[in-house]
């Protein structure tokens, strides 16, 4: 470890704290397809991964379909660079299939597994470096069971049905929540996918996104590390900077605001900097150095954690993984 005698956990308490830490805060997260298939593979796959680069956190990367496959959801790995799996069964086909859903048991099944995965990982790492589980958002999670288009449908053609729905959805992640705050993570990466002005109205999000997002997070409130993750463009941020969450992150070298801005929108911690596709998979070592730099530069390198705006994509080479590190201060 390169931190000087302050342990991972210690540096973000410092971050948090608005205090200089050095070197800068870093974190990066990856899918590991194949390996994500089962709960001793995910966890050695993200064990040797943090083993490599000594991140300041631990994000674990489960596929978007572990919090939802025994509701009947099939998926499959097709090489997507950045790691993702495509859907090949989706259950809810009409409205009234949303009513068919039953709150799920978050100590069996594939929710039980992804438990299995963070014990494994805290025995490892925990106190001192801190882990957050991946949670997505109910209506991400919806998207998920229906499709994107169809689940447009249902919102503005059916919505009591689909509320129905997102109350069962609603009901298992926090139970799941619950579950892995025992099993000792840090916090959650609340993955929210629609806060999007190019995919839903500021009171379509607040109705079937928000609405729901805050009671799932209000499960999480006793959690001291939870990040927030706004994905997409033309973002909602001013109606999510509010959430209780002390850091986060979003695409922002494409999209507003810039870290600078959402540095003096929301009181924690902006996580980000790096293009996760044209810096860190096909920039060259120079190219990653100098946005990093900037990134640091702009935000004085307080209440700031370098990383990408979203996944980092299964083919970023090691090199520039590293680059980036050095860029923070970090010794490679």
């Amino acid at each position: 470890m390169n931190s000087g005698t302050q342990s991972h956990r210690e540096r973000m308490e410092n971050c948090l704290a608005g205090q200089p830490v050095h070197p800068i805060p870093t974190a990066l997260w990856r899918h590991f397809p194949v390996d994500d298939q089962s709960p001793d593979g995910l966890a050695a796959a993200t064990a040797a991964f943090q083993n490599t680069f000594d991140f300041d956190f631990i994000k674990v990367t489960p596929a978007s379909s572990f919090c939802i496959k025994d509701w009947d959801v099939e998926d499959r790995w097709t090489g997507n660079p950045e790691g993702t799996r495509d859907y090949t069964r989706r259950p809810i086909r009409r409205p009234e299939d949303w009513a068919a859903l039953k709150p799920l048991d978050p100590t069996k099944g594939h929710l039980g597994a992804q438990l299995t995965c963070l014990r494994l990982l805290a025995s490892r790492f925990r106190p001192h470096t801190p882990i957050l589980q991946t949670i997505f958002s109910p209506l991400s999670q919806a998207k998920n069971l229906v499709g994107a288009e169809t689940l447009l449908v249902h919102m503005r053609r059916c919505p009591q049905e689909l509320h129905a729905g997102l109350e069962t959805i609603t009901e298992t992640t926090i139970r799941f929540l619950e579950e892995a705050a025992r099993v000792g993570i840090d916090g959650v990466f609340y993955a929210v996918q629609h806060a999007q002005y190019s995919l839903l109205s500021a009171q379509e999000f607040a109705t079937f996104g928000r609405a729901y997002d805050l009671r799932v997070m209000a499960a999480a409130r006793e959690l001291w590390l939870n990040l927030l993750h706004l994905h997409g463009e033309e973002i909602m941020f001013d109606v999510a900077r509010d959430y209780p969450v002390a850091l986060v992150n979003w695409h922002d070298r494409e999209t507003g605001p810039s870290l600078v801005e959402g540095q003096q929108r929301f009181e924690g911690v902006v996580c980000g900097g790096l293009r996760q596709w044209d810096t860190m998979v096909l920039g060259s070592h120079e190219q990653v150095r100098a946005e990093a730099e900037d990134a640091i530069r702009t935000t004085g390198g307080i209440r700031f954690v370098l990383g990408t705006g979203c996944v980092l994509p299964t083919t970023a080479p090691y090199g520039n993984v590293q680059a980036a590190r050095r860029a923070a201060g970090w010794v490679v």
